[in-house]
């Protein structure tokens, strides 16, 4: 299982270089594919669209159990929202987990890699947290949203909107302005070391006003997060 982190090559690992080029079957959703696509020119890919991550994992497992070395690829790191945790819970479902040989190669996750382009927003406590209700009850993703704020905790925000989804993130802003000033700094970072990557400073109050969709990742930081110049930066507490 291989973490190809946010999206260019130069920014993958060497060990998950390595396991890409060592693999016979490249096996990841079509998007995360076409980024690599350079470095798995001529493999066996199973290639499969959002929502179809069983699929993608059981055709995978196949292959690994044919005796074939298959990459299951996700974007960013594999044990954050990545395919890890699903591919471990079918092989044990299924009893094969002492049949097929494992490895978990990280990777750059979108929140780093966010806040690597914004500056360092997450030198203290952080949350990280889809907004998808997909797979998680909204009631839940409110509950921990609405602790995460009262915890004055750094909250960084997977998913926080597409385009049939777009009332969770002004809830989301409700919900931490409850326990967070509207002057809060916000860091918005989409396509993160990828074509068309834009980097956005904001605050609490403007933050919908920018375009967000299921490439960006939000950063709301706690009471002590400043802006400096072009940077957001959440001091650790040093003495200065």
């Amino acid at each position: 299982m291989v973490g190809t982190g946010p999206g260019s090559i130069e920014h993958l690992s060497p060990r998950a270089l390595k396991a890409l080029q060592e693999a016979d079957v490249i096996a990841g959703y079509k998007t995360y594919i076409e980024l690599i696509a350079p470095i798995v020119e001529g493999k066996e890919i199973i290639s499969t669209g959002m929502t179809r991550e069983v699929e993608r994992c059981r055709a995978a497992i196949q292959r690994a159990r044919g005796g074939q070395k298959v990459a299951l690829v996700s974007s960013g790191d594999p044990g954050v929202y990545g395919m890890a945790g699903l591919a471990l819970e079918i092989l044990h479902r299924e009893n094969l987990l002492d049949q097929v040989e494992v490895e978990i190669i990280p990777g750059i996750t979108s929140a780093t890699a966010a806040a690597a382009l914004l500056g360092a927003p997450l030198m203290h406590d952080f949350v990280v947290m889809s907004l998808s209700d997909l797979l998680t009850p909204w009631e839940v993703i409110e509950k921990r949203l609405a602790l995460a704020a009262q915890g004055d905790f750094v909250v960084v925000l997977y998913n926080p909107a597409s385009h049939k989804r777009t009332s969770q993130i002004r809830r989301a802003r409700e919900l931490l302005l409850q326990h967070k000033k509207a002057s809060t700094p916000v860091g918005i970072v989409r396509k993160a070391y990828r074509d068309g990557e834009e980097v956005v400073i904001t605050d609490l109050e403007h933050m919908i006003d920018h375009p967000l969709d299921m490439f960006s990742i939000v950063i709301i930081g706690n009471n002590q997060t400043q802006r400096m110049g072009n940077f957001l930066v959440t001091p650790r507490g040093y003495a200065l």
